[in-house]
């Protein structure tokens, strides 16, 4: 009994040792940090007072109470807005395509995962502008009605004040429909796209003739017939010329796609024949198969109507690159929808501010007429917005120009409207 008792007061005492041994570092720094605390108070105090402007850098700083109320607002009614109407319209969208989904034989998974769950994002971020509007129009005409706008009003907060929890909600909505658009969606498209061409039997365009594009400096290419179901061309030639000069033909009689290649351009040319020129001379080769580099793509053969949809914004402007480096004019509707995608995210701001000037003002009627208004001012952009791509395609306007063209008139009705809200 009393070795099991000097057993374990060994242990402790051991366990002691050790504890204080790797605690004298960390009872060494305690100490040292209570001796200099009036150093280390004044060394804070000193960089607070020299980097005090990276405050300005934190937007916590700025948001009160009152501004997460009204974001909570916003951000909860522009949600239940979302899914309300798009709700409807996916009702209406089972209503009208169910008899072809029946017809085609279109598994549920795939009506449920490849098309609508694709559809939802699509057209929800098509009419966020119409979403952000009624929010700001619904939510604060119940303000105005309630009398929390005039009790804001009243105790000294001005109407720009006023706007900060707005602003910063468009900052959040904006971002958000941006990366949707430009990285998330397109991939969602070609989904989408696909699944309508199987089961709702949508006429896609998967061939092409006559097929003429410049490849690469001087270098001409040519296929009589694209399939783009096989990825094969039919009647292939590729010409290239050096000083305005012809120096190498290539023929052959099918051109095939490879797209199990890590890499892009990665072509087999079958029955082809290849006629040097050198001066007078004539050096030919032929052979049965060849793989071959062609700087040419299945997409930059056929156009289907859509097209632009499908490509994230870094593959939009790569295309729009190569495509004006070949001299192709078929590129406006590609530079139209890319400068689109920046302006809608803007148009956030621009309908806030006029929501907001329209319904801060407390009247007799409630706010149905606040909601008309703002349906009607919503429909205007989205045609505005169609009328102004049509312009670019059709009428030689610049894509840029043409894209921002609804914000630049709906920003002058937003200075307009600014100008007369209550103050």
């Amino acid at each position: 009994m009393d070795y099991k008792k000097l057993r374990q007061h060994r242990k402790y005492y051991h366990l002691k040792r050790w504890v204080g041994k790797h605690t004298k570092p960390i009872q060494k720094m305690a100490t040292w940090i209570c001796n200099h605390t009036r150093l280390l108070q004044r060394i804070c105090k000193w960089l607070g007072h020299k980097l005090h402007f990276l405050n300005i850098l934190n937007p916590f700083r700025y948001i009160k109470r009152i501004d997460w109320y009204i974001i909570r607002k916003f951000i909860g009614t522009y949600i239940y807005s979302i899914l309300l109407i798009i709700s409807i319209s996916i009702v209406f969208d089972v209503n009208e395509n169910l008899t072809k989904f029946t017809q085609y034989h279109a598994p549920l998974s795939a009506i449920v995962f490849d098309y609508y769950a694709n559809f939802v994002p699509y057209f929800a971020n098509l009419f966020s502008p119409l979403f952000v509007f009624i929010a700001v129009i619904f939510f604060t005409s119940k303000l105005a009605s309630n009398s929390e706008i005039i009790s804001m009003l009243a105790a000294g907060i001005s109407f720009k004040r006023l706007m900060r929890p707005y602003m910063f909600s468009c900052i959040l909505i904006s971002a958000l429909s941006f990366y949707l658009s430009a990285y998330v969606i397109p991939h969602g498209t070609v989904i989408r796209q696909n699944f309508e061409v199987m089961y709702k039997n949508k006429n896609k365009n998967t061939s092409a003739d006559n097929v003429m594009l410049q490849v690469d400096k001087g270098t001409i290419a040519y296929i009589q017939h694209y399939d783009n179901k096989q990825k094969k061309g039919y009647g292939f030639s590729l010409d290239k010329f050096e000083n305005k000069k012809l120096v190498s033909h290539m023929t052959a009689m099918e051109i095939q796609y490879d797209t199990i290649s890590e890499g892009k351009y990665h072509w087999t040319a079958s029955q082809w024949k290849i006629r040097q020129l050198r001066g007078l001379k004539e050096h030919i080769t032929n052979g049965a198969r060849k793989d071959t580099l062609i700087l040419m793509e299945p997409t930059d053969l056929v156009y289907s109507k859509g097209q632009q949809e499908t490509f994230t914004s870094p593959e939009l402007k790569a295309y729009i690159s190569k495509q004006i480096n070949r001299g192709s004019s078929n590129v406006v509707q590609y530079q139209v929808e890319y400068h689109k995608r920046i302006a809608t995210s803007f148009a956030s701001f621009i309908l806030t501010i006029i929501g907001l000037s329209l319904s801060s003002k407390k009247r007799k009627g409630g706010m149905g007429m606040y909601l008309g208004i703002g349906l009607a001012l919503s429909f205007i952009y989205i045609m505005l917005q169609t009328v102004s791509a049509t312009f670019a395609i059709n009428a030689n306007t610049p894509p840029m120009l043409a894209a921002w063209i609804p914000n630049l008139i709906f920003a002058v009705v937003a200075y307009f409207c600014y100008r007369h809200a209550p103050n």
